[in-house]
């Protein structure tokens, strides 16, 4: 037999199609040279993930997306050459694919998702954000579908890619270099609200963590049911640990407070019976 005959010898015969040694000779060079260059494309991806570590997962969901697609491609060109209508596969399992999809559209929200962010770039590894119910993590992992951040408590909490798309978020870090933040304080009526100013700034200005550019200012917000309401605006870098700071003021406030004679009033009302 000729080199010809060989290549096209029938492995297998239909009416539809028929598998000759060239097809999958074919197949298995395309396999090869597909295997081949998403090695390559893998060494490039470490090459990235060594010079950015802080991003390695973001380079590796990317890199598995890219394998993903290859592959889905590379099989469907394949079975296409080989004769199978993949049309009439899919027409065929039509009904099975919309109940699947129903099933799963939450999943590939999430992917996509997922998607979105790596491209965009709208959140990092080590961004400290602000989730809509209130919680508040520093991003340590975007997977393809899902990303973990690590909350005050140190716990690590799961959040579904979707959610930073569609729900609105706050990233602290990507606001200015330093963050505002400020501390309600209510004092009775009669004081010297200058004194209380001056008592107030005082302490922002003791804590190290506070920065003293901007420097804190004092906003006399409202004269209370009960007290006269002030706030207390500062900046600060950490602002992963901002809770701790704001404690440490309060504990700073109340102790001058008290050896100013400044008194911080209890709720209360009149109440006239006739």
């Amino acid at each position: 037999m000729t080199l010809k005959e060989i290549l096209n010898y029938s492995i297998l015969h239909t009416e539809t199609y028929s598998i000759t040694v060239y097809k999958i000779l074919i197949i298995l060079v395309v396999l090869l040279a597909t295997f081949i260059g998403l090695k390559l494309i893998r060494r490039i991806f470490k090459r990235f993930v060594i010079k950015q570590n802080a991003e390695r997962n973001s380079f590796w969901s990317v890199y598995l997306i890219i394998r993903y697609l290859t592959w889905v491609i590379v099989i469907v060109l394949l079975l296409e050459s080989a004769g199978v209508k993949i049309s009439v596969l899919l027409a065929s399992l039509a009904a099975l694919l919309v109940g699947v999809g129903f099933g799963i559209q939450q999943l590939f929200n999430d992917i996509a998702s997922g998607i979105v962010l790596l491209f965009e770039r709208n959140l990092k590894i080590d961004d400290v954000i602000q989730l809509e119910d209130g919680t508040v993590g520093k991003v340590i992992d975007i997977g393809l579908r899902t990303s973990k951040l690590k909350t005050r408590d140190n716990i690590i909490l799961v959040v579904p890619n979707s959610k930073f798309v569609n729900e609105k978020i706050i990233n602290w870090s990507q606001m200015d270099f330093k963050t505002r933040f400020h501390v309600d304080v209510g004092i009775a009526y009669g004081s010297d609200t200058q004194l209380v100013s001056k008592v107030l700034l005082d302490c922002a200005k003791a804590i190290r963590k506070i920065s003293n550019t901007p420097e804190p200012f004092i906003r006399f917000n409202n004269f209370g049911d009960s007290s006269l309401d002030f706030q207390i605006y500062f900046w600060v870098q950490d602002t992963f640990y901002v809770e701790n700071i704001k404690s440490e003021l309060r504990f700073a406030i109340d102790d001058a407070f008290r050896q100013n004679n400044i008194k911080i009033p209890f709720p209360q009302q009149d109440v006239h019976i006739k």
